[in-house]
């Protein structure tokens, strides 16, 4: 049976959103249309990060997708862990 880390989940999961956040943001910066929506509904969640063409708001935004999903991934892995049966989730050492 394939061994699951939490650390490696939560880290993969902050990675793809931070990563999206960024992404999105950096676009947004050079097509000041392209992710508008998507900016103004992540600025409802996260104070700050709204659509503002600036390289500190995409930052922040990254930093927020960051933790957010080292959070979603973190808490993903512990629900996954307590509904598999005979699996086992190495705790981060």
């Amino acid at each position: 049976m394939m061994r699951r880390s939490l650390k490696a989940i939560t880290l993969a999961s902050a990675i793809l959103w931070g990563g999206l956040m960024l992404l999105v943001g950096l676009i947004h910066l050079a097509a000041p249309s392209y992710g508008s929506n998507f900016l103004q509904t992540m600025s409802s969640v996260y104070p700050g990060a709204d659509t503002a063409p600036t390289l500190a708001r995409v930052l922040l935004g990254t930093v927020y997708g960051f933790v957010d999903g080292a959070i979603g991934g973190c808490l993903f892995g512990l629900l996954y862990h307590g509904l598999s049966r005979g699996g086992h989730l190495a705790a981060p050492k």
